[in-house]
C-alpha cells in the first residue's frame, strides 16, 4: 500500500499544474487540464460511474454504495499547486532521514538547525522537492490518497455507502473551482478535504476571509513646478498602511487571532494599488476588521483631498464551523476514523481556507484532515511517508465506518 501511495503521488507531482492568479480563466493553467484528463482515465479504469469533466476542468465521479441508507460521503481535492515565485516544475526526492542535513539538490540543503520540524521523523523516509519548487503535497498527496482509496474499495469490495469525488482547479487562488462546482454532481450529506499538514491535524474551523483592493490616483507634476500640486500616490499608500495596527498582522498573530495583511503593492507616479487580506475566525470581528480598513481609507482620503481613493472588499470564503449547525455527524465520523486508525487528533483552528470553506458556505459541511506533509507553500515542504500512509488509513476508516450506524 505504501508503494502504491508513493508511486501515485510521484506520478501526479510530475505534472506541472501551478495555478496563475493573473489568468481569470478556470482552470488558470494548462497543467491542471493535463492532470484532470489523467485522473479521468484512471477513474474510468477503476470502473467508477458518472465520470464528468466539465468546461472548467472540474472532475467529478461516483462510486455506488453497497449499503442502503448509509450517509452519502464526498471527498474533494484540488489539482493546482501554489505559485510562491518558485519553479512550477517539481522534481521530488526521496530521503531516509538519519538526523543529518538533507541535500535537496546541487545547490539546496535543508539544514536541521534551521528546520527542527524534521526531528520527529528520525529514521523515516520522507519526500522533498529539489529545493527549487514546492513539493506539491498540497494537495497532490490528497489526490493520491483518494485514488488509492478508490482502487482499494473497487478491488476488495467492503461494505460502504455512496461516495462522490470532486477534483477541482485553482484552490490556491481563491477556491475558484469549489465555488462553481455543480453540486448536483456532488450530492453528499457531507464531505472531507485532505488538505491539512502534520500527522493528526483535524480541522473543523477556519478563517472568514476577505480581500481588499485599494486604488489610489495621485496628481502628477514635474518637480520644477510640483510644489502644492504633486500628490504622490505611493506616499498616500504608506499613510494608509501606517493607520493599520502593526501588531495585527500574520507575523504577530497565532491561534484564533485575526489580522489584516498588506501583501501586494504596485504603483508609480500616477497610481498605486494595494491588496490587503482580511482574516478572522469570529464573524463580528471579521466585520469589524473590514470596517476598520474602510475607516482608514476615509481618513487617508481626508488628509489627501486631491487624491482619489477607491476601496473594494470582497469575501473570499467563510469559517467551516458556521455551516455545521447542530448536525455534527461528519465530525463524529472523523473522530471515530482517527481512533480506529490509531491517530491522536490535534484539533486546530485553521489559519487559512480550503475548498471545504467554499463547500461549507454552500451548505455542505466539509471538515479537513492531515496529509502528513509539513512546510506547505515553501521550498522546504516535505512529506513523511508513514504519516502519508496514516492519512490514507483515516480516509479508508471514514468510508468503512460510514457504512455503519452512527
Amino acid at each position: 500500500m505504501t508503494d502504491t501511495l508513493v508511486d501515485r503521488f510521484l506520478r501526479y507531482v510530475g505534472i506541472s499544474s501551478q495555478s496563475n492568479a493573473a489568468n481569470p480563466v478556470i482552470p488558470s493553467s494548462e497543467g491542471q487540464w493535463h492532470l484532470a484528463h489523467l485522473l479521468r482515465d484512471e477513474l474510468t479504469t477503476l470502473g467508477l460511474s458518472d465520470i464528468h469533466l466539465d468546461a472548467h476542468g472540474i472532475l467529478t465521479a461516483y462510486l455506488p454504495g453497497t449499503v442502503e441508507n448509509a450517509p452519502k460521503i464526498g471527498f474533494c481535492a484540488h489539482m493546482d499547486t501554489v505559485d510562491v515565485g518558485l519553479s512550477p516544475d517539481i522534481k521530488p526526492q526521496r530521503h531516509h532521514f538519519t538526523g543529518q542535513d538533507l541535500r535537496l539538490g546541487p545547490d539546496h540543503w535543508m539544514r536541521v538547525t534551521e528546520h527542527p520540524e524534521l526531528l520527529p521523523y528520525l529514521h523515516q523516509d520522507i519526500i522533498t522537492s529539489d529545493g527549487t519548487s514546492v513539493l506539491g503535497a498540497d494537495n497532490k498527496a490528497a489526490i493520491a490518497i483518494i485514488m488509492t482509496l478508490l482502487a482499494t474499495l473497487t478491488q476488495t469490495r467492503p461494505p460502504h455507502g455512496d461516495l462522490h469525488l470532486a477534483f477541482v482547479p485553482d484552490e490556491e487562488i481563491g477556491l475558484r473551482g469549489a465555488k462553481i462546482l455543480d453540486l448536483t454532481r456532488f450530492p453528499v450529506d457531507w464531505a472531507y478535504t485532505i488538505d491539512a499538514c502534520a500527522l493528526g491535524e483535524f480541522v473543523h474551523e477556519s478563517f472568514n476571509a476577505a480581500q481588499a483592493v485599494i486604488t489610489i490616483e495621485g496628481v502628477t507634476a514635474h518637480p520644477i513646478s510640483a510644489k502644492g500640486i504633486l500628490v504622490n500616490p505611493i506616499l498616500v499608500a504608506t499613510d494608509l498602511i501606517a493607520r493599520l495596527d502593526p501588531l495585527q498582522t500574520p507575523e504577530h498573530t497565532k491561534g484564533r487571532e485575526g489580522y489584516c495583511w498588506v501583501n501586494q503593492i504596485n504603483g508609480g507616479q500616477a497610481e498605486t494599488t494595494l491588496h490587503i487580506s482580511i482574516r478572522d475566525f469570529d464573524q463580528i470581528g471579521f466585520e469589524t476588521r473590514k470596517q476598520t480598513l474602510t475607516t482608514a481609507v476615509s481618513e487617508t482620503a481626508a488628509r489627501f483631498p486631491k487624491a482619489k481613493l477607491s476601496c473594494t472588499i470582497q469575501n473570499v470564503y467563510a469559517n467551516i464551523a458556521s455551516s455545521m449547525g447542530n448536525d455534527r455527524r461528519c465530525i463524529a465520523l472523523l473522530e471515530q476514523a482517527f481512533s480506529k486508525a490509531g491517530v491522536e487528533p490535534n484539533i486546530l483552528p485553521m489559519r487559512g481556507g480550503t475548498d471545504g470553506s467554499a463547500l461549507s458556505a454552500r451548505g455542505i459541511p466539509t471538515p479537513n484532515f492531515f496529509t502528513g506533509g509539513l512546510n506547505f507553500h515553501s521550498a522546504y515542504e516535505f512529506l513523511p511517508i508513514p504519516a502519508f500512509k496514516k492519512s490514507f488509513e483515516v480516509a479508508l476508516e471514514v468510508v468503512l465506518l460510514g457504512a455503519k450506524a452512527l
